[in-house]
């Protein structure tokens, strides 16, 4: 196989510029035109493709690295060196000899032509002084602006137009900004003058050659100075054409060929487009983000998204201190998160064994996927836990009311229903215990669904399983269901669907015993209920003790998004709710 080097192309004027960014790697194979490397100016960041195609034996450049026109960038193995290979060489030997022949005549050809050239050209530059002196003096010209070169760029598509009719411009303001596949560019006026039309719109395809607008450009000595840079124009052409022809007579009379492709001259005075490939074009609202190269490459050297900066520069760009004043203003306040600062301390490993027999038991895998979530959920939400008894006198009275019938249906009724359905008038009248809080901590999702996770007990751990609102639903539906789901999580037959989704969570140790204790969080929920068992008290009526059925209530809340007193006041009002179970119809 034959191998080739690549090297970086044409880059305009820009030199020594720095790989920020190293495509492929050794062993890679690439296409024509696959970007192989990005580098980034003062003014742009461009991507530099392939010349050829192959496998890269030979990587030479890394990031860092500072690369001009020319600097080698790989090497590469081509695909080909096969016998077909061979008899094109032959065949070309062939016509090299022929050349020879072909070539004094077609040198005499060329001279013939450009004497003919030139002659022509003479009677060109004497027309248009002939009519640049009938013109009347100080009235401007109105000219046709069309897209420059943009290289290789066919069919871009056109993301900006920054002027409109009777706008003024000055030489190399932009005009419009277009965007193909590898770069986004600004094309700028070619002169000054006034904006009489523009011949775009927003979502254009256009190419070289396309017609922006119509611009009238300045009068008297703006002609004059562009009819003397007319004429260093034809001057300089016509050495760039000298030089050319001797040239390519010179390989002519060697024997190479003839010149097919000679690079175009550059227009003396005039910029080419700026091109840029920023990594962030679009902002969230898919409005475009106006930042020059050099502003973008400032703000990813701070870590700045520019999609939260507030543009204060000319028609809603972007400017450096911008940037600065929204890292000013980030560094001086505190940003609420929901991951904890820092990773927990490494415990030791002890030898128990020294002390006693042992025996090593591995958790369940509930356990051990619970371990991980309550760990994460205890370190993350600063947890603030309230207590208070809740009188369930009557409401217990009701329950046994109620029992009889319940038990016609084949149904349980428990003390738990009825903490759901109050639960849900609570959470109804405060809505912050029924949200979660955003990932970066500084939004609160309020949900307008009651969807309820009961902890239930089983002999491989805690499960959550989920009873779906719950506001929707009656005692007897929600007993039902709530011996279902507690039966299939005995016998492991929960699926994924029914434990996710919860908006709050009871955890309920009544059957135990216990008094208080404190629950953790579930995220993400903001809160979650305890409940012990409930326990005959005397209570003081303001005359005398009285034997009242109290149940106990712990209630663990991310003090993030709520505060103490909220707290305080959502407890005694499920508390309430619980006492008076009429309460939930008003």
């Amino acid at each position: 196989m034959s191998t080739k080097e690549i090297k970086v192309p044409d880059i305009g004027d820009a030199k020594d510029v720095e790989v920020i960014e190293v495509l492929v790697s050794e062993g890679d194979s690439v296409n024509k035109e696959d970007s192989l490397i990005v580098v980034e100016s003062d003014k742009a960041t461009m991507e530099i493709p392939s010349s050829g195609a192959g496998k890269i034996k030979e990587l030479k450049v890394k990031v860092g690295d500072k690369v001009s026109e020319g600097t080698l960038i790989l090497i590469v193995e081509e695909s080909g060196g096969s016998d077909k290979d061979k008899d094109d060489g032959k065949d070309k030997e062939k016509e090299d000899e022929k050349k020879p022949k072909d070539e004094g005549k077609k040198g005499e050809d060329s001279k013939d032509k450009e004497k003919q050239d030139k002659s022509d050209k003479d009677d060109d530059k004497a027309e248009k002084k002939k009519t640049a002196d009938s013109k009347p003096k100080g009235e401007g010209k109105e000219e046709t602006v069309k897209v420059p070169d943009i290289g290789d760029a066919k069919d871009v598509e056109v993301i900006e137009i920054n002027v409109k009719e009777g706008d003024s411009v000055e030489k190399d303001d932009t005009l419009i900004v277009v965007e193909g596949e590898k770069a986004t560019m600004e094309i700028p006026a070619p002169f000054a003058g006034t904006v009489k039309s523009i011949a775009l719109k927003v979502g254009d395809k256009v190419s070289q050659g396309s017609t922006i607008g119509v611009v009238k450009s300045e009068a008297d000595g703006e002609e004059e100075k562009s009819g003397e840079t007319d004429q260093a124009k034809d001057e300089n052409q016509q050495k760039s054409e000298a030089k050319g022809g001797a040239r390519q007579s010179d390989f002519a009379a060697e024997g190479r060929g003839t010149v097919l492709h000679a690079p175009m001259p550059i227009e003396p005075g005039r910029d080419a487009p700026v091109p840029d490939y920023p990594l962030q074009r679009k902002g969230g609202d898919g409005k475009a983000l106006h930042a020059s190269p050099a502003i973008r490459r400032f703000a990813r050297e701070l870590g700045v998204n520019l999609e939260k900066i507030t543009a204060t520069g000319p028609k809603g760009r972007i400017l450096k201190e911008d940037v600065q004043s929204f890292v000013k203003f980030e560094l001086n306040r505190p940003k609420p998160t929901t991951s904890a600062a820092g990773a927990a301390p490494e415990l030791p490993t002890i030898d128990y064994s020294k002390w006693g027999e042992i025996e090593t038991t591995s958790l369940t895998r509930i356990q051990k996927v619970s371990s991980v979530n309550l760990h994460r959920n205890w370190i993350t939400i600063p947890h603030v836990t309230q207590h208070d008894d809740a009188d369930i006198t009557e409401m217990e009275s009701f329950r046994q009311s109620l029992k009889s019938e319940a038990e016609k249906k084949g149904i349980k009724l428990t003390p738990l229903v009825f903490v759901m359905k109050a639960l849900v008038n609570t959470l109804k009248a405060f809505p912050t215990f029924n949200a979660s809080l955003s990932n970066d901590g500084e939004t609160l999702v309020l949900k307008k669904y009651w969807h309820i996770g009961i902890a239930v007990d089983t002999p491989d751990g805690l499960v959550v399983p989920v009873v779906k609102d719950v506001d929707k639903k009656s005692l007897f539906e929600l007993s039902e269901e709530l011996a279902e789901i507690s039966k299939k999580a005995r016998d492991k037959k929960l699926g994924v669907d029914a434990m996710q989704g919860s908006t709050f969570t009871i955890s309920s140790l009544g059957g135990i015993g216990g008094t208080y204790f404190t629950p953790i969080v579930a995220w993400p929920n903001v809160a979650i209920l305890g409940l012990s068992r409930n326990t005959m008290k005397p209570v003081w009526d303001g005359k005398e003790f009285k034997p009242r059925l109290m149940l106990p209530m712990s209630l663990s809340y991310d003090h993030r998004v709520i505060d103490g007193a909220v707290g305080a006041r959502f407890i005694t009002h499920l508390g309430a709710n619980l006492n008076d179970i009429r309460r939930l119809l008003l």
